[in-house]
Formats: C-alpha cells, sequence, structure tokens
C-alpha cells in the first residue's frame, strides 16, 4: 500500500523522494496499461470492420468505424476508412465531412483528397470538385481515374448550364433527356434530380416524379418541402397511404408546418375510409363497402384518382352485391377516369349478370388490349361465350318471375309490376342500355304468354319469336328486334 500525504511527511527527505517516483512510476505504469488496453479495442473495431466490409455488411461495417473513431478521433486512417464506407453507402455529405477531416490532420494524402474530389462530382458540386482533382493531379499527374474525372467536370457544367436554359424556355421534354444523361456523371446532386422531377410533372409524367423526388428527399434528409410535394404528388395520383407516410416525414421535421399538416389532415381522413371500405369487401360486407366507397366519392370530389378510387370500390362491390344493374354504370364512371382492366372485368361481370353477353365479352376484349397477357379476361371471355350459348332460348316465365300454371291474370299482373320497375324512362346511361334489354324480353313474355297459342307453343320447346324457330309463322318473328342493340328513342308503352 501506498503511503498517505501524512505519512510522507514523516519520512526523511530520501525515503520522500523515492516514495514520490514510486507513485509516478505507478501511475504511468496505469496509463500504458489503459492505453494498450483502449488501443487494443480500436484494433478490434477496426479488424471486425474490414471483415464486414469485405462480406458486404455496410451498416454493420460502419457502426465498427464509428467505435474506432471514437476511440481515437486524431487518427487520420481511421476517418478516411469510414468515409470509403459511407461513400458505399451513398453518404454523400458524412463522406464529405470525414475525407475532410483527414485533409486536416494529413493534408498530403492524396487518395482522401481523390476521394472527395469524385464525391463533390457526383454531388454536381464542380467548383469544388475541380479544386480537388486538379490538387490531385499536381502531386500525381498520371492518375488515370482522377484525369477522366477531371475531363468530365467542363461538359457537365455547361450541360447543366444548358439544362438550367431550357426549363427557363419551357422545353421539358428536351431538359428531361439532358438531366438524364446529366445523373449518371451527378447521381447526388439534390439540385439537379429535383430539377429533373419538377420537369416530369410538367410533363405530366408523375410515376417519375415521384421516383425522383423520393430520391432528392433521401439525399437532402431533411427536406419539408421535399415531403410535402411528394405526398402531395401521391395524393393526386390516388395512393392515399404512401401519401399518408410521406407526410408524416414532413411533421417529424416540423409538427406545426403551415403546408403539411392540413394536407396530413386531409389525407388522413381519406385514407381511412379507403382503407374500411377495403377492409369491408374483404370481409364480405358489400353493403359497408358500398357506403363507405361513396363516403369517398363525397369527401374528395376534386381529385380525380381519389373520386376514382372511390368508384372503382363501388364498382367491385356492387358487383359482389349482385346489384348488376347499378355496377354497370359505376364500373363505367371508373373507367371515364382510368382505364383499368381489372375494373374493366368487374364491369363485365355485371355485364353477364344483367344478361349482356355481347357486351360483356366486348368490355373483356377491351381488357385484353391494355394487357393481352390478362388471365382473368381470357377466362372472363369463355364464360361468357358460354352462358350466351345457354340462354339463348329465354325463358318467358322466368323473366315474368311466374309459375308455368300461371293465370292470364297473374301474368298480366307480374308484367305491369316487371315493365313498371325497368322502364328505361327510369334509368340513364349504362343502366338505362340494361332496363331496355330488359323491357324488350318482358314485353316478348308478355305477348307470348298471354297470347293461347303462342304460350302453347312455347311450352311445347319453340319460341314462337324467333324467327329461326318459328316453323309455323305464329308471332311473325321478333316484333322488337329493331331493339336489340339498345334504341335511340324514348319507351312510351302504357301498361293496359
Amino acid at each position: 500500500m501506498l503511503p498517505n500525504i501524512y505519512e510522507m511527511s514523516q519520512l526523511s527527505d530520501s525515503r520522500k523522494l523515492t516514495s514520490v517516483l514510486l507513485v509516478l512510476l505507478l501511475e504511468l505504469l496505469f496509463k500504458r496499461a489503459a492505453s494498450a488496453a483502449s488501443q487494443a479495442e480500436i484494433d478490434r473495431h477496426l479488424e471486425m470492420g474490414r471483415d464486414l466490409l469485405a462480406r458486404g455488411q455496410l451498416s454493420d461495417a460502419l457502426t465498427h468505424y464509428h467505435a474506432a473513431v471514437e476511440g481515437d478521433p486524431n487518427n487520420y486512417l481511421t476517418y478516411f476508412k469510414r468515409g470509403t464506407v459511407y461513400l458505399a453507402l451513398g453518404k454523400a455529405k458524412f463522406a464529405i465531412n470525414d475525407f475532410s477531416r483527414v485533409l486536416e490532420l494529413k493534408p498530403d494524402f492524396v487518395a482522401a483528397r481523390a476521394q472527395r474530389g469524385q464525391v463533390y462530382l457526383k454531388m454536381g458540386d464542380f467548383d469544388n470538385a475541380e479544386i480537388d482533382l486538379m490538387n490531385v493531379l499536381r502531386m500525381d499527374p498520371h492518375n488515370h481515374e482522377v484525369n477522366f474525372q477531371y475531363a468530365r467536370i467542363d461538359p457537365a457544367r455547361d450541360q447543366w448550364a444548358l439544362c438550367l436554359d431550357l426549363l427557363a424556355r419551357g422545353d421539358y421534354t428536351t431538359a428531361i433527356a439532358l438531366l438524364t444523361q446529366l445523373l449518371e456523371i451527378c447521381p447526388w446532386s439534390v439540385e439537379i434530380r429535383e430539377a429533373r422531377a419538377q420537369s416530369y410533372i410538367r410533363v405530366g409524367d408523375r410515376l417519375s416524379a415521384v421516383s425522383d423526388f423520393r430520391s432528392v428527399n433521401r439525399l437532402s434528409q431533411d427536406s419539408t418541402d421535399g415531403y410535402y410535394t411528394l405526398s402531395k404528388i401521391l395524393y393526386d395520383l390516388g395512393d392515399s397511404g404512401s401519401a399518408l407516410k410521406e407526410i408524416r416525414e414532413c411533421l417529424k421535421l416540423d409538427p406545426e408546418h403551415k403546408d403539411c399538416f392540413p394536407l396530413y389532415k386531409k389525407i388522413k381522413k381519406v385514407d381511412k375510409v379507403y382503407t374500411e371500405a377495403q377492409s369491408a369487401l374483404e370481409n364480405q360486407q358489400y353493403a359497408e363497402c358500398i357506403a363507405q366507397a361513396e363516403k369517398i366519392i363525397k369527401l374528395e370530389p376534386n381529385v380525380p384518382m381519389i373520386v376514382y378510387n372511390g368508384k372503382q370500390l363501388l364498382c367491385s362491390c356492387l358487383v359482389k352485391d349482385e346489384q348488376f344493374t347499378a355496377a354497370v354504370g359505376r364500373c363505367r364512371e371508373a373507367l371515364d377516369i382510368y382505364q383499368d382492366p381489372e375494373v374493366m372485368c368487374d364491369r363485365a361481370e355485371a355485364l353477364i349478370g344483367a344478361e349482356m353477353y355481347d357486351d360483356a365479352i366486348n368490355q373483356y376484349r377491351d381488357a385484353l388490349e391494355i394487357n393481352d397477357g390478362f388471365q382473368r379476361a381470357k377466362e372472363g371471355i369463355e364464360r361468357a361465350q358460354r352462358l350466351q350459348k345457354q340462354s339463348e332460348r329465354r325463358d318467358y316465365y322466368k323473366i315474368l318471375n311466374v309459375k308455368r300454371t300461371a293465370t292470364k291474370q297473374e301474368i298480366t299482373k307480374a308484367y305491369r309490376r316487371a315493365a313498371q320497375k325497368w322502364h328505361p324512362d327510369n334509368f340513364q346511361g349504362d343502366e338505362k342500355k340494361v332496363a331496355e334489354k330488359k323491357f324488350i324480353d318482358i314485353a316478348a313474355a308478355k305477348e307470348v304468354l298471354t297470347d293461347p297459342e303462342k304460350r302453347r307453343q312455347f311450352d311445347a320447346g319453340e319460341d314462337p319469336l324467333d324467327p329461326e324457330g318459328n316453323r309455323n309463322g305464329f308471332g311473325g318473328g321478333n316484333p322488337f328486334h329493331h331493339f336489340q342493340h339498345g334504341s335511340p328513342f324514348q319507351f312510351k308503352f302504357h301498361f293496359t
């Protein structure tokens, strides 16, 4: 045990000196042991970082390089190694910071200056790239890679100036082509990528704009404007779920952002209803699905793709609920906004349900024109053709929903009820077309079943209104044949 101060005061001078030297020696040994332990820990982190880097586990490697830098903040090589990992991860700003620190500690480290110059070029910082790469070439004039990158600076700078001129003149198509070339040299340039994103918006290519704005946000990391713009584009595209995710990123940076907060409230409300409608559809709660889909349309009538989402869900739910007449019209409304093969097939299903087989087949064919390998449409055509063949012989009793033993009075009553329900004047658009077809069949059923001879003929297995099947001439053929593909005039029948 070492003597304390009081004890040392009682010792002779020679013994005091010996004790002081002993204390200093022990302190030095402790410091060296601690330093050795610390260096061993740093070396361990560096070794693990190199191993993870070799295996391509960049994020894990970065963690160990962080620890090594903290353990020895004045080792330029450790900063350089971490900077190269940042570079591989595309984290340009962090890579620049590490390479700059390396050059503060060792200004003549050519490799760090060359790397920093190339990062500046990728970021579109032509002036700083030129300074760094020129300095490297002064020290190493035959460096092939640096010579190659340096030669790209002036052409890239001139092309960027040309792009700015094209944008100012509104020539966005040409600008997009040149900006795309420029981004091969400067893939980490926020300014260049944002210019292309805005150009995509101008030419109506919103999906490409979304991709560029996502890259801008990754590169910027703290751009509330970027998240707001991206969220708004996604919402306009009808993707309320992704829009909600992006606007939340904006609010993480600024919870009271004057643009992001009101947009967040609107998107959240619409997305909630849309999610509930989808859930109802999946759970076969079709009435609830229809109600929620109608609500979407009312919530956001001025954003076409949000309206489309509501009408597309409405179309699908009405088909599932076997409300075929209403579904035909609603599906058409959705298709008027966006030509989606899935919705075309939903509408074809509704047309089959309304026994409009030719129209259903044509709708399936429309879907195949957009996607010629769409299996649902191919199978739908086969099904519609099969059902059409089966339905060629109309069942007049089924049309009026009466028994085969029904009296003339019962048939007349059923006719009046059906004719009032399906009178074409009660419908509009596609629904009117469905009603016309049904009304024709209802009128034909009344003619046959209230005429004793025609009814006898039908009960014997012949359709007296079918010209090909009418061998005895009863009925003079189908008096309603001119209605078969729709009629341009208003029906004015009297139900007497």
